[in-house]
């Protein structure tokens, strides 16, 4: 099996779930996935917020906002709404996956939630449409106010395993507190659920990144990471605090920091501009933990590879 971060477009195709999830552990944290907007108008809309990520670095793309009920991407026309992650994929030459949101009807709100489209919204049904749609992966987490809990998270990758099989990966977490009360700061996730997770089927774990969250350290998150290692999944370390937005030396401190705690997959957030993170600071996350070797070639190769 190819490390991911030497894999070419050609390679990503043929990939099911257990053998993307092979490749990232062989590239010893050194993969990246930047979140993107699906929806509203791209940064330039001559190009999509997915080809844009991709351009500067990125090895996986992670929709957010995608509706499955309603499949589009914004800046990516095509005449069958339901070929579009397939058309995304073809013209980016990366794996796509997309957020669902197991929302807890009986959730402690911090704050006033919002309420989500069923598209959105993380159930048998969408996840159905998650694989008939050609998803590569799906993430299991919140967005802010939105009500996610670690107990519906659990229930969901249950749900998830049974309906998608082996063919798509399945990351499981929250980055920040997602609007609920007990669930934030160094309570977003505890060992309990970790382990929960992983039982249920998940292949990697979500954890928010040390210096996102407050009381979130280096030397907890290693723990956390070492964790989920033993249990025999991969963990994925995130930017969801909008510090994608900030200047590249928090982003390469951050980078830096997630490398020490064991990140298998390193996220960068999508609010640095509306629905993506500063470009160059994708690019620079990458130079930091993988240098401008890996970082050019996979800026330049041809999807025709």
């Amino acid at each position: 099996m190819k490390r991911l971060l030497d894999c070419r477009a050609s390679d990503f195709a043929k990939m099911n779930g257990q053998q993307l999830k092979q490749a990232i552990q062989a590239s010893e944290g050194r993969v990246i996935l930047a979140e993107v907007f699906a929806t509203g108008v791209p940064v330039y809309p001559q190009v999509s917020q997915a080809e844009l990520a991709a351009a500067f670095g990125a090895d996986l793309i992670l929709l957010n906002l995608f509706d499955v009920y309603h499949p589009q991407v914004a800046g990516l026309s095509v005449d069958d709404q339901s070929k579009v992650v397939h058309t995304l994929k073809q013209w980016i030459g990366r794996p796509v996956g997309v957020n669902l949101e197991p929302v807890d009807p009986a959730a402690q709100a911090q704050e006033t939630l919002d309420e989500l489209p069923p598209g959105r919204l993380a159930s048998t049904d969408t996840l159905a449409r998650v694989k008939a749609l050609g998803f590569d992966f799906v993430c299991l987490t919140g967005n802010p106010k939105t009500g996610v809990t670690n107990r519906a998270i659990t229930s969901t990758i249950q749900k998830a395993r049974q309906t998608l099989g082996e063919e798509s990966l399945i990351i499981a977490g929250k980055m920040h507190g997602a609007g609920v009360a007990g669930e934030s700061g160094r309570a977003i996730v505890s060992d309990e659920d970790i382990q929960a997770f992983v039982a249920a089927g998940a292949d990697v774990i979500l954890l928010p990144a040390p210096g996102t969250v407050p009381g979130i350290t280096v030397e907890e998150t290693l723990k956390r990471v070492a964790l989920i290692h033993r249990l025999g999944a991969l963990s994925l370390l995130a930017i969801g605090t909008s510090q994608e937005g900030a200047d590249p030396d928090t982003i390469r401190r951050i980078a830096l920091n997630n490398k020490m705690a064991g990140a298998d997959i390193h996220h960068i957030g999508d609010a640095g501009l509306t629905g993506i993170a500063l470009p160059e600071n994708i690019m620079a996350y990458s130079i930091a933990i993988r240098g401008r070797r890996h970082t050019y070639i996979r800026m330049a190769a041809s999807v025709w590879r």
